[in-house]
């Protein structure tokens, strides 16, 4: 408590994707220009990055050139298959100073099977026995492609970690929520669909029972990525699959674009209201409980298949624009605590 008797705030960063820091998703600069890039914008504290083996020197000179830290990185595992990359990545975190692994799980084993949730669970354990060796919390990123695109399951596992008397730690991507809302069709993905018309699952923020008002609320959400989407999102047209198959579509312009420069010209701010309304009910929770708490946000305007691939605005404007958004709703959010 401070001398005025009123519990003070936790912290907020905002870093970018390494991945994110570029004009074009054609010709990305090379990885010290994108250091520079985020810097000498000045609305950023980090880089979030977990570099490939072959960059890990190149990233330590960046951070060492600029100032900017990496706290936190991610890493895509499947179980019983990647449980020596895990460590190994771990290591590598550690030497770059990261406190936080964000973690994505497949939904299914390297022999073939849908992970149970017991499974799920027990994987988190000895995640996060390692984590702790290391000095690297994980956290379980809500994703798509990932055993929690079925969002029931998220706090059936937690339930079970729970027993085991172990914390629960999530990375909030909202948009890959908002972007089912009104989307039977990704509804339909992992049986999903059933959950949401028994009242189960709930999608839209600021509903009763919404899925991330409760993750926020029992305050499993330790980090998270700032990438608007919207309800029924624009699939993207402009890049396929290896299969054929056209990019999900995760993605929402945060201002308006150019003409020509996404897939649709019915771009409308309105659109983006769902996925803002998430993210302050985040930064609402965090500036009236996380005190004592660092909840790092990484703003995730990317070139990915389900993402930007082949967009032609710049990923990094939109970023940009995010982390300004961003900084500004925390603000409000510390005003309204504050009863300003």
């Amino acid at each position: 408590m401070s001398p005025s008797g009123m519990r003070q705030p936790g912290e907020l960063l905002i870093g970018c994707v390494a991945h994110g820091v570029t004009h074009s998703t054609a010709s990305v600069p090379d990885l010290a220009t994108r250091f520079e890039m985020v810097r000498d914008v000045g609305v950023f504290d980090y880089v979030d990055r977990l570099p490939p083996d072959d960059e890990l020197e190149q990233t330590l000179q960046a951070v060492q050139r600029t100032g900017l830290p990496v706290p936190a990185g991610s890493g895509v595992y499947t179980l019983g298959r990647d449980d020596a990359l895990y460590e190994h990545n771990l290591r590598k975190a550690r030497e770059m100073g990261s406190v936080v692994h964000n973690v994505q799980l497949r939904q299914t084993h390297a022999d073939g099977h849908a992970l149970s949730d017991e499974e799920v669970a027990s994987c988190w354990l000895h995640l996060l026995e390692l984590g702790h060796r290391y000095g690297v919390t994980p956290c379980f990123e809500v994703h798509v492609g990932m055993w929690s695109e079925h969002f029931g399951r998220v706090a059936r596992v937690a339930e079970r970690v729970k027993a085991a008397d172990a914390p629960w730690h999530l990375t909030l991507d909202a948009s890959h929520v908002i972007f089912k809302i009104d989307n039977p069709i990704e509804q339909a993905v992992q049986d999903l669909r059933g959950e949401i018309e028994s009242g189960d699952v709930v999608l839209e923020p600021g509903r009763p029972f919404s899925v991330m008002q409760a993750w926020i609320d029992a305050g499993w959400v330790l980090h998270a990525h700032a990438r608007a989407a919207v309800p029924a999102n624009p699939v993207n047209q402009w890049a396929r699959h290896p299969d054929g198959s056209f990019g999900r579509g995760i993605q929402y312009p945060f201002f308006r674009p150019g003409p020509g420069e996404y897939v649709t010209d019915d771009w409308r701010e309105s659109r983006l209201e769902p996925w803002k309304a998430a993210m302050r009910a985040l930064l609402d929770h965090h500036a009236e409980h996380g005190q004592g708490r660092t909840l790092r946000i990484s703003t995730e305007y990317i070139p990915g298949i389900d993402y930007g691939a082949g967009h032609r605005y710049s990923l990094f404007e939109h970023n940009v624009a995010c982390a300004y958004w961003l900084r500004d709703e925390w603000a409000q959010a510390l005003g309204r605590q504050m009863g300003m």
